[in-house]
């Protein structure tokens, strides 16, 4: 048998809420970036709206969404943007955690299998998500760099099939041997569908429609949460 490892997507697995609604607040509690929250939604409104016709695929909306955030911290630096993400985990995601996925969490964690936080989310703030679970393990969507300071592009996030791709090519990276009968995955969101149909053990947590569909059909695990 090869090395047990636990993949667990962030939004809607692990907190009740999505990340970026906490990234979001933190902007307007501070009354910060107005134009680029009005100039986000502009942008966005219109994908959401085509999304809910049919015209767009989930995993492309969401795509767009998760590398525009870095709209948010451009010409910030590292260090400016790092209350951002304290912020939203500390203040904001305090309240949103699910308890289901937290308590899977732990239970992968005692039985000493490397967990994996597999999102799309800005990757400082799952770092920070991260710590505050005590997982060392962390693949997520990253916001190019330059001379210290966020340029507001983001690398091609990780949702959809890249979530899959970039969850093995993490395990072989790491020398592990991992093999897909070793592994789990968590997710709630069709999204997830990728990564969940590259393990043996896929569950699912709180599914959104699609996803429930898929999870019935196939016998998966269906996880509720009783603190909501």
């Amino acid at each position: 048998m090869g090395t047990p490892v636990a993949f667990f997507d962030v939004d809607g697995t692990l907190t009740r809420v999505h990340v970026w609604q906490g990234f979001m607040a933190y902007f307007q509690r501070h009354k910060a970036r107005l134009w680029t929250h009005r100039g986000f939604w502009a942008y966005h409104f219109p994908l959401f709206l085509l999304h809910k016709i049919k015209l767009l695929p989930q995993t492309f909306v969401r795509g767009q969404w998760a590398a525009h955030l870095a709209w948010y911290v451009r010409g910030m630096s590292v260090e400016e943007a790092e209350p951002i993400w304290r912020w939203v985990v500390e203040a904001y995601l305090a309240k949103h955690w699910r308890e289901i996925g937290l308590q899977r969490v732990q239970w992968h964690k005692g039985l000493g299998h490397p967990v994996v936080l597999v999102s799309s989310g800005p990757k400082p703030l799952v770092v920070h998500i991260a710590r505050a679970l005590g997982v060392r393990h962390v693949i997520a969507t990253e916001f190019q760099v330059r001379e210290g300071r966020y340029t507001g592009r983001a690398f091609r996030p990780v949702i959809g099939e890249r979530k899959a791709q970039r969850a093995w090519a993490y395990v072989r990276a790491r020398g592990w041997r991992t093999e897909p009968r070793d592994a789990w995955a968590y997710g709630d969101s069709i999204s997830d569908l990728p990564l969940l149909e590259s393990v043996h053990h896929p569950v699912v947590i709180e599914p959104d429609p699609e996803l429930a569909r898929v999870a019935q059909a196939r016998g998966w695990p269906i996880l509720r949460d009783t603190s909501t």
